[in-house]
């Protein structure tokens, strides 16, 4: 498992077809597996990668509370399509064999400001290809949730008009039903349409949640990209 090398943009295309059927790296909440993959990145993923780039900017909005994210970092071969190994390296390339007697384990200032220099350049030219090209699709999610109450004895009719109170940009509510789970209780099955970069499940948990008189518990029953 990989993405070759997360350094080039032969690894940032596999990471963009990785994405295309997915909104994090493990899971469906941004978790320390997104991190450990982020922090590989050394540029932005460019325009044309638009799964990439936008999973790339929604993980950026967690930079203050990244460490607090769910799981345990693994090492990058542990994650990405199978079939793949990674190449990324956190190390400046070894000195030709020739060099071995006058290898200078620091560099040079020179170096360093030909490469801070370069990657300016690269960053600038990423920048003025995105302003240049015409903006990316949108990307959205159809997402089916199971909203439990706690009983027999919960209005299920105030149980929706709840879960529809919530609105945000990107989020849209679809056609719901009411399912038998058992002992006279039925769970709200709901549907919704969100865009990728502007809600996220963990979002639409919290704030169903927050109605706690109502609510049990919320599950995902289906996530599909449009």
């Amino acid at each position: 498992m990989g993405f070759g090398d997360l350094k080039s943009a032969s690894g940032l295309k596999v990471l963009n077809g990785f994405l295309s059927d997915r909104s994090y790296i493990e899971g469906y909440v941004p978790s320390q597996a997104d991190v450990a993959v982020f922090d590989a990145i050394s540029a932005p993923p460019t325009a044309d990668l638009s799964h990439a780039l936008r999973w790339f900017n929604h993980i950026k909005s967690y930079q203050s509370q990244k460490s607090s994210l769910p799981g345990v970092k693994k090492p990058l071969g542990q994650y990405g399509p199978p079939g793949v190994a990674d190449t990324t390296s956190g190390s400046a390339p070894a000195a030709k064999e020739d060099d071995d007697d006058d290898i200078d384990l620091f560099g040079s200032d020179e170096e360093e400001d030909a490469d801070a220099a370069r990657l300016k350049e690269e960053r600038l030219a990423q920048y003025a290809a995105k302003k240049s090209k015409k903006p990316a699709l949108i990307a959205k999610s159809s997402i089916l949730l199971d909203v439990k109450p706690w009983d027999d004895e919960t209005d299920m009719s105030k149980l929706e008009e709840c879960v529809r109170s919530i609105q945000m940009d990107g989020l849209i509510w679809g056609q719901s039903k009411l399912v038998p789970v058992g002992y006279g209780i039925k769970k709200l099955q709901i549907g919704c349409v969100v865009e990728d970069d502007k809600v996220g499940t963990d979002i639409l948990e919290e704030h169903i949640s927050a109605f706690e008189d109502f609510v049990q518990s919320m599950d995902v029953a289906a996530f599909n990209k449009i």
